[in-house]
């Protein structure tokens, strides 16, 4: 990039450039290949990168304090504790779902609850289940 011309107008130039030119002024830029090659991503790192080193970047003042913050920090480094979570599938109806029948005459309704189907104040683990 020419650091002759001006921030909006570099910003305009990348905004318009395609991935393999993106990736090459992030090369130039950070002196690595990007990661992700999303353009849009590209371009606002590149630009991102161009105003700070034109800018200049935090402050000591800022950076001390952000030092003093993350010190502060209290972060879990030992072993984090993980249970399995049942995933509902995604075409089953939400707890609360009410399901109404007409069955020869008479309406019949039941509720979609955690563990399965309330019908009559019976708790059953599929529909069929209820209809039999």
């Amino acid at each position: 990039m020419d650091t002759t011309k001006p921030i909006p107008q570099l910003i305009n130039e990348l905004r318009a450039m395609a991935v393999p030119e993106l990736v090459v002024e992030y090369k130039a830029a950070f002196g690595r290949p990007p990661r992700i090659k999303h353009r849009d991503w590209l371009w606002r790192r590149v630009a991102w990168k161009i105003q700070e080193q034109r800018l200049g970047g935090l402050s000591s003042v800022a950076k001390r304090k952000l030092d003093e913050i993350i010190a502060g920090m209290d972060l879990p480094l030992g072993e984090v504790e993980t249970r399995r979570v049942q995933m509902p599938k995604s075409n089953e109806p939400v707890p609360g779902t009410i399901l109404t029948r007409t069955w020869k005459g008479v309406e019949l309704r039941t509720t979609r609850v955690e563990a399965g189907w309330e019908f009559e104040g019976v708790v059953y683990r599929s529909l069929s289940a209820v209809a039999k």
